[in-house]
């Protein structure tokens, strides 16, 4: 009857287990529509604000100067690794933190072996990874996921242009999850700077348009813009990305939870039915014995 106290046991803590996993589930989906939303309406945007910016810098054919666009030999980079503050969402912070190690091991390995690698978190996991392999992270911000909008991530995106411009690094790269669906997160490196402009042959002059005040003016006024929705579009993807990872996982949890209880179940009845069959079995004896 011990075996059947801890078979009853173990099945009460599956079910609560089940309990929380379904509603954490419930809670991610519920944010993750929010969130799925916002990046859905934001992509379009920051996609044709990409193609304009590159167009009008391609007619102008480099006449434009801006120090946001210059090349320079990336003696030192800066690798901005975006995940989450929070666990259970699967293999989320994991993916992303394991390809910023494997960037800084083989693309930057040189930088990184000359103290010319720095390492900015956005998230608390990613940090935590990190340092538990040695690496060291110069900065980390886990409050813009309380309250991520445009305001807060403009003010990240100018700290990393202000660097940029002042020459503290030559070369800023972005790690973070790009949002698919619910089910499917793709781990991406992105330059954030210098910024490049790619147009296609066909594009290139496929222009009738009138400007004021003029290309230069705005080609000038739209490259910061341009960097800052790419910042806000780049966390907003990750954020989104995370609520399907959890989303993910809680369902993949629940699940187990629920085939677990089934497997208890059948070996909690099926104990309970040799106990009764050695009790009738132990009457039947006795009763033998006095006949």
């Amino acid at each position: 009857m011990a075996g059947l106290k801890e078979v009853r046991t173990r099945i009460a803590s599956v079910k609560s287990t089940r309990q929380i996993t379904s509603a954490m589930k419930l809670v991610a989906a519920a944010r993750l529509r929010k969130t799925q939303d916002r990046i859905v309406q934001l992509r379009p945007y920051a996609n044709k604000l990409d193609e304009i910016l590159a167009n009008l810098y391609v007619t102008l054919e480099g006449e434009v100067q801006h120090p946001l666009i210059e090349y320079r030999d990336p003696e030192k980079v800066l690798i901005v690794l975006i995940t989450s503050n929070r666990g259970l969402c699967g293999a989320f912070n994991t993916n992303a933190s394991k390809h910023a190690l494997d960037l800084i091991g083989d693309q930057y390995s040189a930088q990184n072996k000359a103290g010319q690698l720095s390492i900015m978190s956005l998230g608390k996991k990613g940090k935590d990874f990190l340092k538990t392999r040695g690496v060291d992270v110069a900065e980390t911000n886990q409050e813009i996921f309380d309250d991520l909008n445009f305001k807060h991530t403009s003010a990240i995106a100018d700290h990393l242009m202000e660097q940029f411009m002042n020459k503290a690094f030559d070369r800023i790269d972005f790690v973070y999850n790009q949002f698919k669906n619910a089910a499917v997160q793709n781990v991406v490196t992105e330059t954030f700077l210098p910024l490049k402009f790619e147009v296609s042959e066909k594009r290139k002059h496929n222009f009738d348009f009138i400007f004021e005040p003029n290309e230069e003016f705005l080609v000038q006024n739209l490259i910061p813009r341009t960097l800052r929705i790419k910042v806000f579009k780049m966390l907003l993807d990750s954020f989104t990305a995370e609520h399907g990872a959890r989303m993910t996982a809680m369902h993949q949890a629940t699940d187990n939870a629920t085939d677990l209880i089934r497997e208890l179940t059948l070996k909690y009845n099926k104990a309970r039915q040799a106990a009764i069959t050695r009790e009738i079995m132990d009457i039947v004896g006795g009763a033998e014995a006095l006949r």
